[in-house]
């Protein structure tokens, strides 16, 4: 069965190039347009499309009231395709955040004559978005984290690499995940969320600070990696770790010991590479941190991720998928879970409490023991 899209932005040149563009991929069907909200609204109605693409700036009332109304009363999958810049990107975080579920840059401005240059990217985040159910969607925008506690333990002796890789749901996933983290967790924190551009990186990070205990920031090439902090992969980009050492490491030790850390290196996707790469950025941090290393796949649709949870596998740490119930869509985590490579599957709800119990255990086991030898001394 096709899936059916209404297609919403104020110039009937962009409406008429979109739906070329669309009705020439197999599977999919373009029921309607519309100029304006009051438009949208009535072709919601009339045609109960699988998925909406939605330009952010329509005359009257703006795209992100639209996407409010819609998701309150008649939720539906909602794609963002509009021009972009750094104001249009935090706009955009905050469609996020009222359920948008996938958004495409127009690349050159409002009226983009070279519109058919994204086309594999819209064809993706179409298919991707009518396979959700809209009303999970609004479950997830609703949901708060958990408030968080401190632990008392500071970053003392913290071993653990978290590794996140997500894609379509990932925001609306990753917010109170990383909400339910305390100020002083002790692990270090990668997120590989697919994203077209880093604009909307730093968006993204804008808005988990809001939401966040820890520090939420946008890895920058050649900045060392710290423990209690979440960086996110910017959007466009792929990222790689290399070690860089200041004293002879003791023999024996892993890496991520006193004496060793690690630099971030990061490189431009080349035309439309999936980005940024779960697979490259998992991987390369097996490479250099090992047993301690925790990967993590949430939801998404395709499998970038398998070979990087492999790596992590293959390396001696730990593996955790989201489970089909919370998923968004449960692609990159069935992928994952059918190749054998999840040690745990567990709902987006569990995975914090899951990190942090990991974190503990490390953290108690590096620590000095000094209690009882000043003990025997009393």
């Amino acid at each position: 069965m096709a899936v059916k899209v209404l297609i919403v932005d104020d110039s009937l040149f962009m409406r008429s190039l979109v739906s070329d563009i669309l009705t020439s991929e197999t599977g999919i069907e373009v029921v309607g347009t519309a100029q304006n909200a009051a438009e949208a609204r009535k072709a919601l109605r009339k045609h109960r499309p699988d998925c909406i693409i939605l330009d952010l700036i329509l005359p009257g009332e703006d795209g992100l009231s639209l996407l409010k109304d819609i998701m309150a009363k008649s939720p539906t999958p909602v794609v963002i395709l509009s021009a972009y810049s750094s104001a249009g990107a935090e706009v955009t975080m905050k469609c996020l955040e009222a359920g948008a579920v996938g958004f495409v840059p127009k690349p050159s401005g409002e009226v983009s004559l070279d519109i058919e240059s994204i086309k594999p990217q819209l064809v993706r985040e179409v298919k991707a978005a009518a396979r959700l159910d809209a009303r999970r969607i609004k479950s997830l925008i609703d949901a708060k984290p958990r408030k968080p506690k401190n632990t008392g333990r500071g970053h003392v002796g913290a071993r653990k690499v978290i590794v996140i890789g997500a894609s379509t749901g990932g925001p609306q996933t990753l917010r109170p995940l990383l909400g339910s983290l305390p100020a002083d967790f002790p692990g270090t924190v990668i997120v590989a969320q697919h994203m077209p551009t880093d604009l909307f990186t730093r968006g993204l990070a804008e808005s988990l600070n809001r939401n966040c205990e820890l520090v939420v920031k946008v890895a920058q090439d050649g900045e060392p990696l710290q423990s209690g902090k979440v960086y996110l992969i910017p959007g466009g980009s792929h990222m790689s770790v290399e070690t860089r050492v200041s004293a002879p490491p003791t023999r024996g030790k892993r890496l991520h010991s006193r004496n060793t850390d690690a630099v971030v290196r990061l490189r431009l996707a080349e035309g439309n590479e999936l980005s940024p790469s779960v697979d490259t950025a998992m991987a390369s941090v097996a490479r250099v941190y090992g047993p301690n290393v925790i990967g993590v796949i949430l939801t998404g649709l395709g499998d970038d991720g398998r070979e990087g949870m492999k790596a992590i596998k293959a390396a001696g740490g730990q593996t955790i998928a989201q489970d089909e119930a919370s998923s968004l869509i449960f692609g990159m985590p069935k992928v994952v879970i059918d190749a054998g490579l999840a040690d745990k599957v567990l709902p987006s709800q569990r995975i914090a409490r899951t990190l942090m119990d990991a974190v503990e255990i490390e953290s108690q086991e590096a620590r000095p023991q000094r209690c009882d030898s000043a003990l025997a001394r009393v």
